[in-house]
């Protein structure tokens, strides 16, 4: 049994609030369970210095947590004076998984700047991360739609993230903390809607995963990625 409850291959309760910042030009706020993350959009009518006159677009994102998100504090990177290697790994996982889906050529010379900011932490930062700021990309590129800057939204897919792992033996989808500090094997998967697989994460705490094992924590992620597209596609109005 999971300490949730769960059944092995469900979902901790998701919501994802599209326009949660009245000033940013997309938002949302992702909730998988007790992880909270806000995940902002920013248009910038400039690219980086290594991309001008390309005709290019770029999309770059960043990821903090804030001190009390977890259950003691943690100081804020920004005092310490430097970012963990754990943000900065996150936070090009999240600029990775998005432009993934992204038309960069279409988009213009423009960059749009993803900001993921974890409320709450209990297990899954990343992933919430992930699939909330598609939703907050996607909002972005619709405005600069309905401001004549750009003809149509330049993505080619929807992208999410969820995690599987083996927690007491049993494959088991979207772990809470309790799970993955318990977990035999975890893995992060970013998979789009039509089931291109853009990133895949895995660690075995313990003894190497066997092949089959793998392949079932491959396909509940496939059926959480089905069920997080789909509720995307219904916070946008796109299904």
């Amino acid at each position: 049994m999971r300490p949730s409850g769960r059944a092995p291959d469900r979902l901790r309760p998701v919501s994802l609030e599209p326009g949660f910042s009245k000033y940013a030009e997309g938002s949302c706020l992702a909730r998988f369970g007790d992880t909270h993350v806000l995940s902002t959009a920013t248009v910038e009518q400039r690219v980086p210095p290594w991309m001008r006159d390309t005709g290019r677009g770029w999309v770059t994102a960043e990821y903090g947590m804030l001190p009390r998100s977890t259950a003691t504090r943690t100081g804020r990177e920004a005092v310490q004076g430097r970012q963990s290697g754990r943000s900065q790994e996150i936070q090009r996982l999240i600029g990775r998984s998005l432009r993934a889906v992204t038309d960069l050529e279409a988009l213009g010379e423009m960059q749009i700047r993803i900001d993921c900011d974890v409320l709450q932490a209990d297990g899954g930062t990343r992933t919430a991360a992930i699939t909330g700021a598609y939703v907050a990309l996607h909002l972005a590129l619709q405005r600069l739609v309905d401001l004549g800057v750009i003809g149509a939204v330049p993505l080619t897919d929807r992208v999410a993230a969820v995690s599987s792992g083996l927690y007491k033996g049993t494959p088991v989808l979207d772990l809470d903390y309790e799970e993955d500090s318990a977990a035999e094997a975890d893995a992060n998967f970013v998979i789009t809607a039509r089931g291109g697989i853009v990133e895949i994460q895995v660690t075995a705490e313990d003894a190497p995963i066997p092949e089959d094992r793998f392949m079932e924590l491959l396909s509940l992620a496939r059926t959480g990625i089905a069920e997080l597209t789909a509720i995307q596609g219904k916070v946008l109005g796109l299904d």
